[in-house]
């Protein structure tokens, strides 16, 4: 909210420093290589910081929010990767490009997105705790007071069910 409806630098540089290195993870575990992890993850801080008047709360979280915009320049990289350079380009017939892959990526994106915000909020909380903030159970444990068994338990149940919701 401080960036949005201030330009807080101050908020920026502590957004920037918990999910910078977590969007760079998140877009390496995704199949990146390192050094455009990097740059994705620059270009995606950047875009939060010019559209930060675009973010609203009614409709996800601001983690959500951060993570899907990483998704779109992955799956935007994903597409300049296959493009090429025009002296690349075989001359003969077109072969088109497989969009099959960053249609299934998308519509699985918004399937999961949609499952995650079904989830019950104590559960949900968790789940965008673990896996778009990147701490350990013992971490989440520490940071919100609940018992580790009561983290794993609330995990597990929604895993279940998002599990379930993909199927």
């Amino acid at each position: 909210m401080r960036i949005r409806d201030r330009k807080d630098e101050a908020a920026f540089a502590e957004l920037f420093d918990h999910f910078a290195p977590r969007i760079k993870a998140f877009l390496m575990r995704s199949g990146g290589d390192a050094t455009i992890a990097e740059e994705c993850a620059q270009d995606v801080m950047a875009t939060l910081w010019q559209k930060a008047h675009l973010f609203d709360p009614s409709r996800a979280s601001a983690a959500t929010w951060i993570f899907t915009i990483a998704r779109n320049r992955r799956i935007d990289a994903l597409r300049k990767a296959r493009r090429p350079e025009p002296e690349d380009i075989l001359w003969g017939p077109d072969q088109e490009p497989d969009q099959a892959d960053v249609l299934a990526l998308q519509e699985e994106t918004d399937q999961l997105a949609g499952a995650i915000a079904n989830l019950p909020e104590k559960q949900k909380a968790l789940i965008e705790a673990a896996y778009f903030g990147d701490l350990s159970h013992s971490e989440i444990a520490e940071k919100t007071g609940l018992p580790l068994g009561t983290i794993k338990s609330r995990i597990r149940l929604a895993l279940e069910r998002l599990r379930h919701a993909m199927n």
